[in-house]
């Protein structure tokens, strides 16, 4: 179900999004366990210079990064991700 949803979205990004990677964004809406919800609510709390889209960016650059993706937009945000300050 979430891939039709994702393969959907993908399909009504206009022209010009899909020429010029990494200038736009998408709203995205997940349900995550509590508990993981709490730690960010946590971590956000202790380090007001984030947010919680810049969390949740960080989060899914890293993963998609150390899982293989090559796209360099991807490895941008997961580097901004670990040293920005």
């Amino acid at each position: 179900m979430g891939r039709d949803h994702l393969s959907r979205c993908m399909a009504q990004q206009p022209a010009e999004q899909a020429t010029a990677p990494g200038l736009s964004s998408v709203s995205l809406e997940a349900e995550v366990p509590e508990a993981l919800f709490d730690g960010m609510r946590a971590f956000i709390q202790a380090h007001p210079h984030w947010d919680q889209y810049r969390v949740v960016t960080s989060a899914l650059a890293g993963f998609l990064f150390q899982n293989g993706c090559t796209d360099r937009t991807v490895a941008q945000h997961y580097l901004h991700g670990l040293f920005k300050r």
